[in-house]
């Protein structure tokens, strides 16, 4: 299953390929930007998407709405990942088509239990 981690801190983004790498079911990719996460899930076709909020440019939001644009409602699944925990946010990014939010900082194995039950995969 490809899934494509976008974040613009690259701390965050290794974290999170680490942690969904041990899985050998996972083929892993990353973007730095809401535009190349556009750019790679037209070419990738992900079947999850873990997007940062907060990032320059095309914000995690915005890139979430335009994905459900291209993409429909179905796929990728999409979780989004931000400092950003306030009720507002979160109905922001939900409203944009987001399936979860994630809140920095969070346990890498507690996003890992959550990737595996919105995929539908036995851990």
């Amino acid at each position: 299953m490809r899934i494509l981690i976008v974040d613009d801190e690259e701390m965050i983004r290794e974290l999170i390929h680490v942690t969904l790498s041990q899985d050998p079911r996972f083929e892993v990719f990353q973007a730095s930007s809401g535009e190349a996460a556009l750019e790679a899930t037209r070419e990738l076709q992900p079947a999850l998407v873990l997007l940062d909020v907060r990032m320059p440019g095309i914000d995690g939001v915005e890139t979430c709405r335009q994905i459900r644009a291209e993409h429909g409602a179905e796929r990728p699944t999409i979780i989004m990942i931000t400092a950003l925990g306030e009720d507002d946010d979160i109905q922001r990014a939900l409203d944009a088509g987001a399936n979860d939010y994630f809140v920095k900082p969070f346990s890498p194995r507690a996003m890992l239990s959550r990737v595996y039950e919105l995929v539908d995969l036995a851990a």
